[in-house]
Parts: structure tokens; sequence; C-alpha cells
């Protein structure tokens, strides 16, 4: 008997089933979807380790129906509880990292501060375990047969997912969807720094050929430097994109280009910032400028069209801030949630 024998899709979604009110358990889901309740380095605010059960509860107000992944939901998706441990090891570290990020913005030396060169070490040490977590927790499901992706919490989030991914495929390339480039080297001294995502996938995922980044608009002299100098990395910044089409140029050729500079195999990184600060304006740090969600959505399906193979994503800087119960933020991410996991699963 399938979960869905009683299922109608029409109906309201029900609390006690789970995300996108659909009845799956972790048994009978052919898709996991882990969250990451981790934002030990946010630069700026902090709420996006509350994402994965915001967006869970925002989830219960989608319509099944997708033109792009036709009753791909009945494969079963299926979102993991979130671990209160890592949960209360990321706020735990978080307020280390806040007095680090206090002091170096008084111009105050680290290095010449025990306390806060012993809560430094904290702060890497819990970066490489959590990392460690992540890729152990994706590599039991995936022997499971199981489709895994991830959601966060900030961006620092999926490096130990992506080496997983790495141990079960060769030669693939990052679609990259944010308003920052994250190359920074160790940002604000912090190994596993969010701002600083990239720059660690090209240094520790060799099997990662290709970073192709989309609306980047924020970025450093450090990291343009490597977008400039590593050939692993195409950027389409934000203001190049802006000026094609206000030059008369459309959204398609500019997407065709960006989907003809990927390899077969491709990942999907999206930080919620890429898109236009309305739709998200409780992320960690929004950035005038980005794209409409249907920009996005647009982009998916000509890489689907395109006949490459996603092999898994996160979804990232989802934040209802100080805002719970009133903002769009989490309602937003679980519809960008919802395409992904179509997209990749209509695909098998």
């Amino acid at each position: 008997m399938s979960a869905f024998d009683n299922f109608d899709p029409n109906s309201v979604g029900l609390k006690d089933n789970n995300i996108f009110g659909l009845p799956t358990t972790e048994e009978n889901a052919s898709l996991i979807i882990i969250p990451a309740p981790w934002e030990v380095t946010v630069s700026y605010r902090a709420g996006t380790s509350r994402g994965p059960e915001q967006i869970m509860e925002a989830s219960l107000q989608i319509d099944l129906y997708d033109p792009d992944g036709i009753d791909a939901w009945k494969k079963g998706y299926y979102l993991l509880p979130v671990d209160k441990n890592i949960k209360k090891k990321s706020d735990y570290l978080r307020s280390c990292s806040e007095l680090i990020i206090s002091a170096l913005s008084e111009g105050a030396p680290i290095d010449c501060n025990n306390q806060l060169c012993q809560k430094l070490k904290e702060v890497n040490e819990g970066g490489h375990i959590f990392k460690e977590w992540i890729k152990n927790l994706t590599l039991e499901y995936i022997e499971k047969g199981k489709t895994v992706v991830m959601v966060g919490g900030d961006h620092s989030t999926p490096l130990g997912y992506i080496q997983a991914l790495a141990t079960k495929h060769k030669d693939f390339g990052i679609l990259q969807i944010d308003a920052h480039a994250d190359l920074r080297i160790a940002y604000e001294g912090f190994t596993y720094s969010h701002a600083s995502i990239m720059y660690n996938v090209l240094e520790e995922v060799p099997e990662v050929t290709k970073l192709v980044q989309v609306g980047i608009r924020d970025y450093c002299d450090e990291e343009l430097s490597i977008i400039n100098n590593n050939k692993r990395v195409q950027t389409f910044f934000d203001k190049d994109i802006k000026e094609r089409l206000y030059e008369g140029d459309t959204w398609k050729a500019i997407v065709t280009d960006i989907v003809d500079s990927l390899p077969q195999k491709v990942y999907l990184s999206f930080d919620i910032d890429g898109l236009d600060p309305k739709l998200c304006p409780n992320t960690g740090t929004p950035v005038p400028g980005g794209f409409e969600v249907e920009q996005i959505f647009y982009l998916f399906k000509k890489l689907k069209e395109s006949k490459r193979e996603v092999i898994g994503f996160d979804l990232n800087e989802v934040s209802s801030g100080e805002h719970t119960h009133d903002c769009i933020d989490p309602l937003v991410g679980a519809r960008v949630l919802y395409k992904m996991c179509n997209i990749l699963m209509s695909q098998q």
C-alpha cells in the first residue's frame, strides 16, 4: 500500500504530515532533506539556523501541482527532524563568534587576547565537527539508496554534504545563485565561514571541476582575484546581467550562456540572497539587485531541458529574523525548496 493511497493533494496541508503536507516517512521517502540549523559565523544578522523549521511551517501552504515536475512529489519527500544538539552547539558557538566579530569591528587584535584566541579555536573546531557530521549523515542515507539534499542554516553548511556527494560523483560543476562570491579565505579568522564556502569547496573538493556563479554583486578584491585567475571559476555578475537586459538582450540568451558553461553533472547551491531582497528582507546580508523567483525557475527549467544531471542541492540563508509570523521569507524559501526538489526528482 502506497503512502499516498488515501492522500488528497487538493486538501489542506496537515500539520501532522511532513514537508509540503506530504504523508511521508523516512522509510518510504525517496528524497531525504537534511536540515542544517547552523549559523555560527554569520557576519550581520542571525536567524538562519531557524530556517528549516520556518520553511517546514510555510511549506504546508504550497499547492502540489508543478508544471516543471508533475507528480514528482509522489516519490516522497521527507524532512528529517532538526538535531537539537547541533542547534544548541550552533547557538553556543555563535555567542563565541559574536565576541570575535565585535572585537574585530573595533579594531582590536585577536591574537593579543587569550580568551578570544580560545573562542576562535572553539569556533573553528566546531566548524570541522559540523562538516564531518553533515558528511557522515549524507553518506548514511546515500548508502540506504536515498537521494539527499540539504537546507540551512548559513551558507557554510553544505561543505561536508558536497564532500559526501563527491565520493559518488566525479567531475561535476556547481551552479551557485548568490549575491556574494563566498570566496574569502577564512573570513574574520573563521576557517568555515559562510563567506568562505566556495573557496573551501575549491580547496577541499577537487571533484568540483567548474564553479559557475550567477547574480554576484557583493565581493572584495581578494575574491575578484580568484575569479579572474582560477580557471575553474566563471562568474555572471549581476551588473553584467542587468546591463545585457537593459541593452536589449533576453533572459533566455543569458540563461543559455549560463547553462552552456556547466558540465554534464551539476550541483545547485542557492543562497536566498541571490534574489531581490524584497523577497528575502530578513536574510543575513541582503544586497540590492538580484532576481525574481520566476527568473531562477526558468533557469532551472532550461537546465533540466539541457539533459544535464542534477546530483544534489542546498538552499541556505532563509530567515524570518525577528518577524517570525509576519514576513515573506519562509514562504519564498518553501516554494524555492519545492521547485528544487521537483527538478531533481523529475529526472529520476
